[in-house]
């Protein structure tokens, strides 16, 4: 029987130690992800605590609320939990001297990174869709859940016995019992400026099918007074059995009339940003048309004053006129929610791979470790995770309030990673 080629040999004792690395990378992001995953679902049960557990609300429905929310945890705790885990691992298998074991085998640094930059890709592929896809329909869900439940308990918004702002409207609420709200005061302005003061015995929210992103009021023996600011010791009354009052939902905790573009796809973002575009591209032809008939017009004004008989004064006010045009044509236009929009867009791609990223640095920082490998890794990757959080805050607000390119802004933290990374690698071959 022939024995197998040394060719072949190499091939299966490689594939053996690249499923141990890999072995060892995946059981080191489990712990760094249960730590994570622990400090986010504790701070979403606090919020869910304060907001919903405190207001009587079924066990079964607080279960799907936190379910609803599990999407933006995870997607955000899996490149933190990436790039813990990995320094753990490294830092251990540097510390116990495997990876000097390695290298006097003959196996390059080349070869050993492979598994973890496998890895790696995969974990950015699960976190991209866990925020692209089931982080959308989490959130719908979870809005349209809380609505059903709203309508059933009031008081997850309308406390007992609480004053409420919603935009310019105060409501003033009595004893809530079984989703009635008694003895209800909603102080508001209507559309021409008057003052309003309406008074309910009983109000009960309905579901407003007809318009979406609202929220009804259904009020029973109103009395409702107003009173003119312009017109002092002017006003008027009138009562009805029966009133709606509309609330938008954008105004009420939790309840998402529409998704934010965190919570949106990534090709629904693209739609958003695209249709952005087109009405930023409208506007400026709009101004550029509307600045070469003013350019027409003070030509033709320049040429009438040459023949006036005040010249000294057209010129005057054709200079003032000039400078008007001037203005006018170097105004830019800007759109805010474009540029958040782009961020956005940018943010969901560049946080996943920043599992990627990640390997490009911790690899080369674990491998300096000498004792206490996952100890050290652990605390250095909770310094770094700190450090890329706080740059993508500030490429994200840079991004918005300067002009800075969305595409730089949001993926500089995986660029300043990885440049890092490159740095340790080469100190490390050189050593």
């Amino acid at each position: 029987m022939a024995r197998p080629g040394p060719d072949l040999f190499h091939r299966f004792r490689y594939r053996r130690l690249s499923f141990y690395l890999a072995h060892e990378f995946v059981l080191s992001f489990l712990v760094a992800f249960s730590f994570f995953f622990a400090i986010f679902f504790v701070n979403q049960l606090l919020l869910l605590a304060e907001e919903i557990l405190s207001k009587d609300v079924a066990l079964n429905d607080v279960f799907l609320l936190i379910v609803y929310s599990l999407p933006a945890i995870v997607s955000f705790t899996f490149p933190f939990a990436s790039l813990v885990g990995g320094l753990m691992a490294v830092s251990r298998i540097s510390s116990d001297n495997e990876l000097l074991a390695l290298r006097a085998s003959g196996i390059p640094y080349r070869k050993i990174i492979y598994p973890f930059l496998l890895v790696g890709l995969l974990f950015s592929l699960v976190s991209f869709i866990m925020g692209d896809y089931f982080l959308p329909r989490g959130t719908i869900s979870f809005g349209r859940l809380y609505r059903k439940i709203l309508y059933s308990n009031p008081a997850l918004e309308l406390e007992p016995y609480s004053v409420k702002k919603y935009q310019d409207a105060t409501i003033v609420t009595g004893e809530v019992i079984e989703g009635i709200i008694y003895d209800l005061m909603i102080i508001d302005t209507t559309d021409d400026g008057k003052e309003r003061v309406i008074t309910a015995d009983t109000a009960q929210l309905q579901e407003n099918i007809e318009q979406r992103g609202i929220v009804s009021l259904g009020l029973s023996g109103v009395f409702g007074h107003l009173n003119s600011p312009k017109r002092r010791g002017s006003y008027s009354y009138f009562s009805a059995q029966e009133m709606v009052y509309n609330i938008l939902l954008q105004d009420i905790n939790f309840s998402f009339s529409s998704l934010t573009p965190r919570e949106m796809s990534s090709l629904d973002v693209f739609q958003e940003i695209k249709m952005k575009k087109e009405t930023l591209s409208e506007r400026e032809n709009e101004h550029l048309q509307n600045t070469e008939k003013f350019a027409y017009v003070l030509e033709q004004e320049y040429y009438g004053s040459l023949s006036s008989e005040n010249i000294s004064g057209d010129i005057i006010n054709l200079s003032e006129r000039y400078n008007n045009y001037q203005n006018l044509k170097n105004q830019k236009f800007t759109s805010r929610s474009l540029r958040i929009h782009q961020l956005e867009l940018y943010k969901k791609m560049s946080i996943p791979f920043g599992c990627f990223a990640f390997v490009f640095f911790f690899f080369p920082a674990g491998t300096f470790s000498r004792k206490s490998g996952k100890s050290v890794g652990f605390g250095i990757g909770l310094i770094v995770s700190v450090i890329y959080w706080a740059l993508l805050f500030a490429g994200q607000t840079m991004g918005l309030r300067m002009e800075i390119s969305p595409f730089l802004a949001m993926w500089l933290p995986n660029v300043v990673i990885i440049m890092v990374g490159a740095m340790l690698y080469k100190m490390r071959l050189s050593r």
